[in-house]
């Protein structure tokens, strides 16, 4: 077996061993978790059926993040997108749109990513973007992902009153818990604790018991629900009606940029990017994103896409492929575990969060400061990730601002034919918004 992993995910190359790729990918799974609890909850208050949901997402993980490993060898794993989920949700709630009509819109989102991933024009996107514009998508992130981490465990709570965000209740069990973790969390990584980031995890999520914080569940097995409600209930032709647009937009534009911010600042952190701040074989990477999401939409499923969370697998050690085919196995077992793993609370992987968010800013320190039109759209694209909560967002922000400051400034030799479309898009995206 030995043999036959080293000559798939070549992991002598990478100078990794199977126990560290294993240790990461449980490390991927555990701060991934909690969408088992999160998108069938969304997905459920919009009417599916939670148990059905639950058991899609699972096989979708499983199926698209081993898709991941075999193809591409990078440590991503893919699951529903959150931001996808809340408009999929939307559309039913809000706007009467059936189930089987926002499953059309998916799959017709997944097509146009095909048609645009195979067609090398993803890539193509990619390499115009600017290296300090990488660099600041892999910053802005970083900071996202420390605020997610904070958010979720009430660290950070949005103030009605003051109209912004500020510190929750320092005195919450959730927060203290989270400190007590982050606390942990330093200890193991300046000892430089093997399997630290799980370690952690766990002893934060047993003294969590202490504090009525963990939940102790009521069994530990359970049995997948079936899936006949959701699966291929969908309606491709009724989704092609022209009023469907804006969504079908909104659903591809955020899940462009997501992918592409995730995958170069998760590859920044493994050390995959060349010189010019590519990441090759990244092709690979929209392809199976983009089958991905199609896959999904049979089951009625928002957006597959590459998670951010994978970042937590690379910093504790991942390199190949195999980091998330471990993590693969251990949401297959969720299949019949899931109270096992949904018994983790969100303040012990919150820290896990904060800890990565902050150590991804160092690619601040790779953007050029002394030319304006260099820096300023950078900061723009890392400050609206967080100003607006969205990494799309952020990006579509930063490029149009970016051809514009190189127009008014003369330099523009300096931009790529193809940034002017892509501004146009960004600039599409906002439309969509108003």
């Amino acid at each position: 077996m030995g043999k036959y992993l080293e000559k798939v995910f070549r992991l002598s190359q990478y100078g990794t061993n199977i126990k560290t790729e294993m240790i990461a990918g449980i490390t991927t799974f555990v701060t991934m978790a909690y969408v088992l609890a999160t998108v069938p909850n969304m997905l459920g208050s919009a009417g599916l059926n939670k148990s059905a949901v639950m058991t899609a997402v699972i096989l979708l993980i499983v199926i698209t993040t081993c898709a991941m490993a075999f193809y591409t060898n990078r440590p991503f794993a893919l699951a529903p997108g959150l931001g996808s989920t809340g408009i999929v949700v939307s559309m039913i709630t809000n706007e009467g749109i059936s189930p089987e009509k926002a499953a059309g819109v998916i799959f017709l989102s997944g097509i146009l990513f095909i048609a645009i991933s195979f067609l090398g024009l993803r890539e193509a996107v990619v390499k115009v973007i600017p290296v300090s514009l990488k660099h600041a998508v892999s910053a802005g992130i970083g900071l996202f992902i420390a605020l997610l981490g904070a958010k979720s465990c009430g660290l950070i709570a949005a103030s009605e009153k003051k109209n912004c965000l500020t510190f929750g209740d320092l005195r919450s069990p959730e927060v203290i818990l989270c400190l007590i973790g982050f606390c942990l969390m330093l200890l193991v990584k300046i000892k430089n604790i093997p399997g630290g980031i799980i370690l952690s995890i766990l002893i934060t999520t047993i003294a969590g018991i202490a504090l009525g914080v963990t939940k102790l569940p009521d069994r530990i097995i359970s049995f997948p629900g079936k899936m006949d409600d959701i699966f291929l209930n969908i309606d491709i032709k009724g989704a092609l009606n022209t009023a469907y647009i804006p969504f079908l937009i909104a659903l591809f534009i955020p899940d462009f940029f997501s992918t592409f911010g995730t995958v170069l600042g998760v590859g920044a952190k493994a050390g995959y990017l060349d010189e010019k701040g590519n990441l090759p074989g990244i092709e690979k990477c929209f392809q199976v994103d983009a089958v991905s999401t199609s896959v999904g939409a049979l089951f009625g499923i928002p957006s597959m896409t590459t998670y951010l969370e994978s970042s937590a697998g690379v910093e504790a050690g991942g390199k190949t492929g195999l980091t998330v085919i471990f993590t693969g196995i251990c949401f297959l077992l969720m299949l019949f575990f899931s109270p096992v793993v949904l018994m983790i609370p969100t303040a012990a992987t919150a820290p896990v969060l904060i800890y990565i968010g902050i150590h991804m800013l160092g690619a601040m320190k790779n953007i050029d400061y002394s030319d304006m039109t260099e820096y300023l759209p950078a900061f723009l694209c890392i400050g609206f990730t967080i100003f607006a909560n969205n990494i799309a967002n952020g990006i579509c922000i930063a490029i149009p601002v970016y051809v514009l400051m190189k127009l008014i400034s003369g330099k523009i030799k300096e931009i790529q034919p193809v940034m002017y479309i892509v501004s146009a898009i960004c600039i599409l995206y906002f439309i969509t918004l108003i």
